[in-house]
């Protein structure tokens, strides 16, 4: 297994080390709840140095994302400006989820799975056999993630101070750098802050400053229930290269104009839409008492109707929530199998939490 620049930190912490994918990071520091209920009310830092940084530039880097990728990166016309899209096989299942971020004309930057490196470093290849464009990997770079509604506040006056007013004035979904720091808006928590890549050698001074200053140290386990609780989806167990975006609750994320642009996935995705999907992933929350997890059978009178794919204990809610894949027609109220029992389960959005809130449509 593969350690990251603050092994060392999560180690001195009393960190509880696991292994995810091929990497050892720390599933908690001693509170999972804890954890997450910092992030949702103040702050808290995640090292997300696993995940995969790659740049991509030359004449036709802007094509060749435009081909590859279901959103469509024209749309990014102010440098620094990010989305969030999928990449898809011929037959529309979906590789890999990611963020790219627009750097200049024909320079752009790309964060994927750690577990997924290797298979999307191979297809970022294979695809660039009729484009002129260069893919370099940045593996020196570390990336810390600080997340909560004090996030901003605290993480920008302990940036670089060429970093530190820019990085306050940011939107949503945007970007700015200097030097090897990179600083954008984005996250997988739901809730307003940052995700920095930074130099692996600035990480550890960085992430103790960030703890100095009163920001909770946080592991795998409160960034899975927080991304569940804000209705977004892990690659590998709510979506695979078997789903489609539109199967996934990521129609969104398909660009279908300009009708010339021809990226890869795009005929299947098309004979999806007009057949319609036959599982869809929706949301639910248990009314009982319980727990939903990954594997659970949900069934509607005897019949078999779906599977939940990610489920938890809502440290927010206080009840369990799920994601789960079910046939189209049966996506509403049903019951799930827990141990020998069924128990009724209602059918929600799956946005669970907003800014730290229930959504109304749990309530």
């Amino acid at each position: 297994m593969k350690n990251t620049p603050l092994y060392q930190q999560h180690v001195h912490a009393g960190g509880k080390l696991v292994e995810f994918g091929g990497w050892q990071l720390p599933i908690h520091y001693g509170s999972l709840v804890d954890e997450h209920l910092a992030v949702r009310s103040a702050a808290g830092v995640f090292d997300v140095s696993h995940m995969t940084i790659v740049d991509f530039s030359g004449p036709d880097a802007k094509d060749y994302l435009r081909r590859v990728l279901c959103n469509d990166v024209a749309t990014l016309n102010e440098p620094g400006t990010a989305m969030y899209s999928c990449m898809l096989n011929q037959q529309g299942g979906i590789i890999d989820d990611l963020i790219v971020y627009f750097i200049e004309d024909n320079s752009y930057r790309m964060v994927v799975n750690a577990a997924t490196r290797e298979k999307d470093l191979a297809w970022f290849s294979n695809q660039s056999a009729n484009f002129d464009v260069q893919i370099t990997e940045q593996p020196d770079l570390a990336m810390i993630a600080v997340q909560g509604p004090e996030a901003i506040a605290i993480a920008s006056e302990l940036l670089p101070k060429a970093l530190e007013q820019s990085a306050v004035e940011l939107g949503r979904f945007q970007s700015v750098w200097n030097n090897q720091w990179f600083v954008a808006t984005t996250g997988y928590t739901g809730e307003a802050g940052y995700e920095i890549a930074l130099p692996a050698d600035d990480a550890p001074a960085f992430w103790e400053s960030l703890l100095k200053a009163g920001v909770k140290a946080c592991g795998l386990g409160a960034r899975d229930t927080l991304r569940l609780e804000a209705g977004m989806n892990l690659y590998g167990t709510d979506m695979t290269e078997k789903d489609t975006p539109l199967s996934s609750g990521l129609a969104w994320t398909v660009a279908w104009q300009p009708e010339d642009r021809n990226f890869i996935g795009r005929g299947a995705l098309t004979e999806q839409r007009a057949a319609g999907v036959s599982h869809k992933l929706v949301g639910y929350v248990l009314e009982g008492k319980g727990v939903l997890r990954s594997g659970q059978l949900l069934f509607k009178g005897e019949e078999e109707i779906g599977i939940i794919t990610s489920g938890t204990f809502s440290p927010t809610l206080k009840q369990s929530v799920a994601f789960a894949r079910v046939k189209s027609e049966f996506a509403a109220d049903c019951e799930v199998q827990i141990r020998k029992n069924r128990l009724p389960v209602r059918c929600v959005s799956r946005v669970f939490v907003r800014n730290g809130q229930p959504a109304p449509a749990v309530v």
